[in-house]
């Protein structure tokens, strides 16, 4: 189902039964399966493949060449950057059926994947984390954590606006966003916003 102020480009496949809320935008060689459900406001890049059980929030951007495989489930305001990976097989086959060992991913609100990275079945993103180009994520991420290297480690801390916190990893104290202001305090291992 199509809702007013989505625009498909013609070279795009919407299948029948495809939902997507106002305000899309589906630009050349997009494939969006039926069973996709799909908020407002979302943005599909050139040669973006969308599975059928796919469930995007509102406000997020695919840029080109992402397929979204079953079992991935991505929140509000989420950014795939160019070329980043899912999977949804843990340990594939091709002379093995694995269809009913899809492992669920999940990628919560606000969170960025950057271009190239891979984001391995069963793994979920935290809300506003930050995986940096070309890393490979396969364990589960904090919320606000900056994530970099193959495998993946974190390196530092984000703020909702996308700017490095100055905070050690783990410990305590507090800091603001030099974009926004914002404050977080960072008890442990775990950060959360004041503001």
């Amino acid at each position: 189902m199509l809702t007013a102020g989505t625009s498909i480009h013609p070279t795009a496949i919407v299948d029948d039964g495809a939902t997507l809320g106002p305000g899309c935008r589906v630009w050349h060689w997009v494939h969006i399966s039926a069973g996709a459900r799909i908020g407002a406001g979302c943005s599909f890049g050139q040669g973006v493949y969308v599975g059928n059980d796919v469930r995007i929030g509102d406000q997020v951007k695919i840029q080109n060449n992402v397929s979204v495989y079953d079992a991935v489930t991505l929140e509000d305001d989420v950014f795939c950057g160019p070329s980043m990976v899912f999977t949804n097989v843990y340990n594939p086959r091709s002379a093995v059926v694995r269809k009913g060992e899809y492992r669920r991913t999940l990628v919560k609100r606000g969170a960025t994947l950057g271009a190239n990275c891979t984001i391995v079945c069963g793994s979920t993103v935290g809300e506003y984390a930050f995986v940096a180009a070309g890393a490979v994520v396969n364990r589960d991420v904090k919320a606000y954590a900056l994530m970099a290297g193959v495998p993946a480690r974190q390196i530092g801390w984000m703020s909702r606006h996308g700017e490095r916190l100055a905070l050690p990893m783990r410990g305590n104290g507090e800091a603001s966003c030099p974009a926004t202001g914002e404050r977080y305090r960072l008890v442990g291992d775990t950060l959360t916003r004041l503001d």
